[in-house]
């Protein structure tokens, strides 16, 4: 409930599609478009079509955001923001690489942002999620912002060892069917610890549905 007495909107699994959204316009392009033969993009240019249409998708899905929930997170600002810049490397320099590396900044740059403020006492993550994890008190905060910013610094290397083991196209699927689940789960995995620090019962439905975005 907000102060005025009225429920909270339900985002329902919308937040999630705003999330991965892209991702998925990426992989379907890239796994379905055939470029034609006379295409200036040469081998590459499913990687490039499969670009363009995540640099759309990833706009699209912040201005969706904007007009269904009333605001924009930094977090998905940011994200689209490199989403655009890397994506627009990977077109002019014709290199999946930049693409792939990507996620490993987003995580990084989160990790060392939520693991700063924490050590300097301040729960970043909090600024993000207060109205989402009604509540929970500053020592959740701080453990919930520590936890996160260890996560994403895991998940920055994991990205590194998998953008160097797997082929493209493995690695693009491994976004869909590891970096996903291993998001999700670890989400779930701080519910009681939340609990313990005084999130109302009636918002544990809204904890995955507002986790902070993966790359």
């Amino acid at each position: 409930m907000n102060e005025q007495g009225k429920p909270k909107p339900k985002s329902g699994w919308l937040n999630i599609l705003v999330d991965y959204g892209p991702l998925l316009v990426f992989l379907g392009v890239y796994k379905f478009y055939q470029p034609p033969e006379t295409s200036t993009f040469g081998e590459i240019a499913a990687v490039i079509y499969g670009t363009i249409a995540f640099m759309v998708a990833a706009v699209v899905a912040l201005v969706f955001s904007k007009f269904k929930f009333g605001h924009v997170s930094p977090m998905l600002i940011l994200s689209t923001a490199l989403i655009v810049g890397f994506g627009g490397l990977t077109i002019w320099l014709q290199d999946e690489k930049f693409i792939q590396i990507k996620p490993t900044a987003i995580y990084l740059l989160f990790g060392v942002l939520l693991i700063g403020g924490w050590l300097r006492g301040k729960a970043l993550l909090q600024i993000l999620l207060e109205a989402a994890f009604e509540g929970v008190d500053r020592q959740g905060w701080l453990k919930l912002s520590r936890n996160w910013g260890i996560f994403f610094v895991l998940m920055a290397g994991l990205n590194e060892v998998l953008r160097m083991q797997l082929s493209f196209e493995s690695w693009l699927w491994a976004k869909l069917w590891v970096f996903m689940p291993l998001s999700f789960l670890f989400t779930f995995t701080q519910i009681p610890m939340l609990l313990k620090h005084g999130l109302a019962l009636e918002d544990r439905d809204e904890v995955v549905k507002d986790e902070p975005p993966t790359a």
